[in-house]
């Protein structure tokens, strides 16, 4: 009787060790998906200050001829 309790018991564990992982897995991936639109944003806004330096910057090669 003593080892069909410990196979339960130690099947239990098993499951509750990969619950635990799986939700850090779940807080890591979300905390990913924060950084990535983030950083997505950052890009967005710097590709217009190029847009807008470079139009600046072709207006300045245009009054120069």
């Amino acid at each position: 009787m003593f080892w069909p309790m410990l196979a339960i018991a130690l099947g239990f564990l098993g499951i509750a060790v990969l619950g635990v992982l799986a939700i850090r897995v779940f807080l890591e991936v979300q905390r990913l998906g924060r950084q990535v639109a983030h950083t997505t944003e950052r890009i967005s806004q710097a590709a217009g200050d190029l847009e807008t330096a470079a139009a600046g910057l072709a207006r300045t090669g245009e009054s120069l001829r």
